[in-house]
This record gives C-alpha cells, sequence and structure tokens, in this order.
C-alpha cells in the first residue's frame, strides 16, 4: 500500500509537471513575450522522464498536448529569427561578436572616424570683429536688397521621344521588356548555388548605369522575380533569381533601404578592380 501510495504522488507530481509546461507555452503564445524565454531542450527532458510512468489514455493525451505547445513555441522561435534577419536586426551578442573579430588597428579607425569633440571654446576676437564689421559695411542698402527680381520670358516648346531618351530620362525599350532582359541576365550570372552578390551584379562602368540597374533589381524584387538574402554580421547582401515570377503576399514585403552613393560605387569598382 505505501508503494502504491507513493506511487501515485509520482504519478500527481509528473501531471503537475506536464500542466506547468502546458501553461507555460500558452502563455508565451497567447502574451508574444520572447520565445525564447523557454528553454525547449529542459522542457523535452521533463516529458522524456515522465513519459514511461503513463498507463491511462487521459495522462498520453497530457503528454500529447505539451509536446504540441512546445512545437508551437519551437515554431515562434523561428519566426522571431527570421523577421530579425530580414529587418537586418542588430543583436547585442551579433554586435559583439563582430567587435572581438576585428583587430585591434580597425578599431582604432572606426573610433576616430565616429569621434566628435563635445567641447567647443567660442570667443569673440578682433580678427572676427573686423570679419564682421567689413561684412556688414559692404552690405547694399536694404532699398535694394528688396527689390523685386527680374525674370526674362521664354517660350516653351514640346520635346521628342528621341530627345528625352537621348538626355537619359527615358529608356529606349519598353520597361517590363527591360526588366525581363535584367531577370536573364541575373538568372545567367547566378552561381552554383542559385545566387550572385548584390553589388557586383548591379555595378557598371557609369554610375548613372549603376544607380539605373539598382533601380530595376528593386522591381525585380518588388515584382517576385528575384529574392534578396541578406547577411548582417557578414555585412553582404545577395540577389537571387527566381525560376518563374512569384507573387509576394502583402505580410511578405519588406522595405530595405540600400544606399547606392558615389563613393560607394566608386569604392566597389576598385575592388573589383575595374
Amino acid at each position: 500500500m505505501g508503494a502504491e501510495k507513493e506511487g501515485g504522488k509520482d504519478i500527481r507530481k509528473a501531471r503537475e509537471d506536464l500542466q506547468r509546461i502546458i501553461d507555460l507555452c500558452r502563455s508565451i503564445e497567447l502574451k508574444g513575450l520572447d520565445p525564447y524565454l523557454v528553454e525547449v531542450d529542459d522542457l523535452i527532458k521533463v516529458i522524456k522522464d515522465h513519459f514511461p510512468a503513463w498507463r491511462k489514455p487521459e495522462d498520453l493525451c497530457l503528454d500529447t498536448e505539451a509536446l504540441n505547445h512546445i512545437a508551437s513555441v519551437v515554431r515562434m522561435q523561428g519566426e522571431w529569427v527570421k523577421r530579425r534577419a530580414t529587418t537586418l536586426y542588430r543583436d547585442p551578442f551579433m554586435i559583439e561578436e563582430k567587435i572581438r573579430s576585428l583587430p585591434i588597428d580597425r578599431l582604432v579607425e572606426i573610433f576616430l572616424e565616429a569621434w566628435r569633440p563635445i567641447v567647443e571654446l567660442e570667443q569673440l576676437t578682433l580678427k572676427g570683429f573686423n570679419e564682421a564689421l567689413k561684412y556688414w559695411g559692404d552690405l547694399p542698402p536694404i532699398s535694394e536688397r528688396w527689390q523685386k527680381t527680374g525674370y526674362t520670358k521664354v517660350d516653351t516648346k514640346p520635346v521628342t521621344k528621341e530627345e528625352v531618351i537621348r538626355e537619359g530620362l527615358l529608356s529606349s525599350e519598353p520597361f517590363i521588356a527591360e526588366l525581363e532582359k535584367m531577370w536573364l541576365e541575373l538568372k545567367d550570372a547566378a552561381s552554383k548555388d542559385g545566387r550572385v552578390n548584390y553589388w557586383d551584379f548591379i555595378t557598371s562602368d557609369t554610375y548613372e548605369k549603376t544607380a539605373r540597374r539598382a533601380y530595376l533589381a528593386s522591381f525585380l524584387i518588388t515584382y517576385g522575380y528575384a529574392r534578396l538574402e541578406i547577411h548582417p554580421l557578414e555585412e553582404k547582401i545577395f540577389i537571387s533569381p527566381n525560376e518563374e515570377p512569384t507573387q509576394l503576399k502583402e505580410s511578405e514585403f519588406i522595405s530595405f533601404p540600400i544606399t547606392i552613393s558615389f563613393e560607394e560605387w566608386k569604392r566597389w569598382r576598385e575592388k573589383r578592380g575595374a
């Protein structure tokens, strides 16, 4: 009798453990808390330790329900990582790892580039006073400064499509045709793993052509011809072509700005040895 009573206590405690696991996972799901607050391995170990004790169907159902809620938390963890990766979220751990991997010389260079003194001494000197007097003395009278600005009337005339194309304001081929042409180019440029470095793909021999290619690449991604792959820790961006245009759901759209400055284009050209 004592052994049965003791066994009953073990069964009751095991049921309470499973119910606590269910309540914990359910609170994570309903309240939208950080899913990584839960140590999944520990919960699985508890279920595994108690499983041999189950004899009744209701206990097995409780065991299955606990596993189902743990699976929901694992799914939330995967979505959490995917969401942070697509929005270039900089996790403190990633930043720490990035800093630790940099050599001391590079850290000093970054510090000097970002350092801005916050102390400034302002004092009116004799030289500054003379420059101010000269500035105000050289200004024309207010009556002359407030005169109306004259203008010249010119006749306007329409421009032809050929002139607009010659100025680079319009392409000589339809937009969709130009887009599909670039899509085929992306397919040819993709490596065996089905992707190509974003900057390698858009960089051209002139800055204007590079900006145009970046503009078209954004539409390739928006219209489902290609997809963007972002690696924030390595600071790399890849673009991969889709076999067929894929219509994205509204929930899958993300906004990710990429600066195409003249300095960045020049730096990438030099890196490629062009």
